[in-house]
């Protein structure tokens, strides 16, 4: 799969900016330290590490000059399933990535409540890709990191 076969099915293209990634690179920082509080609950935890997650897929993405069609359903999956392509992350992370993404699902539209290992891993997750998706911006886009 490439992301131009996604174009208009499940992506778009847009012109990458280097502020608008620098705004998500920030905001993925600030909830992977929300992330490690003490005081918050596990599904508060997990919600605030699979949030970076998903700004971190997103900041793939839009390095790439692409972005979820989110007009229609499917865009977190899309999002996480295509960083192999966008951003060379191993399928076997994307696998893990995207259990956390249906476990998300479960936590919010059933109740399920998030274990305190599964709140690790999404923050162990969420800090490993943080620091893959920073290596490649370094070296394959390091124009997209003045903003």
């Amino acid at each position: 799969m490439t992301l131009k076969n996604l174009l208009g099915i499940s992506l778009d293209a847009i012109e990458p900016e280097p502020a608008a990634i620098g705004k998500l690179l920030a905001a993925a920082q600030r909830n992977i330290a929300d992330a490690q509080l003490s005081g918050l609950s596990e599904e508060n935890r997990f919600d605030v590490a699979y949030k970076a997650i998903m700004q971190l897929a997103m900041v793939a993405l839009h390095a790439n000059g692409f972005r979820t069609t989110t007009s229609r359903p499917g865009h977190h999956q899309t999002a996480i399933q295509t960083l192999p392509s966008s951003v060379g992350v191993e399928p076997s992370q994307v696998i893990v990535l995207d259990a956390l993404r249906k476990q998300r699902k479960l936590s919010d539209y059933s109740g399920e409540l998030i274990p305190a290992a599964v709140a690790a891993e999404c923050l162990v997750s969420a800090k490993a890709l943080q620091e893959h998706l920073l290596a490649w911006l370094k070296a394959h886009r390091p124009d997209l990191l003045a903003g």
